[in-house]
């Protein structure tokens, strides 16, 4: 579980309520239903115009992204790719299948069974590339899917606030439900803006930096398994692979 995930947003929404308090505000004032149902619904309904249902599927599964901690850490990847370097060094590529299901980064482990099968380094790396640029492409969709309905919430939330204003104007015979309206009508903006900038749009950059992350990942197998299959000094793949060493976002188990 990725922590800050969850100590963000409650920080965040835990001041603001807070703060709102301090000031003699209450609690009941901020729970409306109508204009919850109007920016979200209007806001998702929004997007699902916008995406293809797999793209909007698919954005949905990377919640899972934005709250788990990367299944990789860039230090064991460099010490899975040194070890599997010096076997083959010693003894051959073929030895390489003996530590196969040892190794826990997924496309490492896949460009090791390609290897060992004999298939051809450009194929390998071509291979891997794809694989590599694909993945990419696919949580960048997540990603901007969580942007964009952090952009279009503060404008759904003033459209909630002008329906809420429509309604106090037709009361404007009635001043003891004037101010009241006024303070209805404008929750709708608060869930557009605070939703836009405390969650979405904070998802959806959260989401893009670990896509990120994994991409540089791919970056290291690739490097790695090109050396290993061209014999280099298992010494010269480390200090390739040394500049992704402690990067900032790996996984803590």
């Amino acid at each position: 579980m990725d922590i800050m995930s969850i100590i963000g947003p409650t920080m965040a929404i835990g001041l603001i309520v807070f703060g709102f308090l301090i000031e003699g505000g209450h609690i009941g004032a901020l729970l409306q239903f109508t204009a919850a149902m109007i920016v979200f619904g209007g806001a998702f309904g929004a997007m699902f115009v916008a995406c293809p249902l797999a793209d909007v599927i698919f954005s949905f599964k990377g919640i899972g992204i934005w709250l788990k901690n990367s299944s990789f850490n860039p230090d064991e990847i460099i010490a899975d790719i040194i070890d599997l370097a010096q076997t083959a060094r010693k003894e051959s590529i073929l030895a390489l299948e003996k530590k196969r299901e040892a190794i826990k980064f997924e496309p490492l482990k896949k460009a090791i069974r390609l290897a060992v099968d004999g298939t051809d380094p450009n194929i390998i790396k071509s291979t891997l590339e794809t694989e590599q640029e694909i993945t990419f492409e696919e949580q960048e969709v997540a990603a901007k899917f969580w942007e964009d309905i952090g952009g279009i919430c503060p404008t759904i939330g003033i459209l909630g606030a002008v329906l809420g204003l429509i309604h106090v104007m037709e009361n404007l015979d009635k001043p003891d439900r004037i101010g009241p309206g006024i303070a209805v009508a404008f929750v709708a903006t608060l869930y557009g803006v605070g939703a836009a900038n405390v969650l979405f749009i904070p998802i959806g950059k959260k989401i893009k930096r670990k896509a990120k992350l994994e991409s540089h990942a791919r970056t290291m197998v690739l490097i790695g398994v090109e050396g290993i299959l061209s014999g280099l000094n298992p010494k010269i793949i480390q200090e390739k692979l040394s500049i992704f060493s402690h990067s900032h976002g790996a996984s803590e188990e």
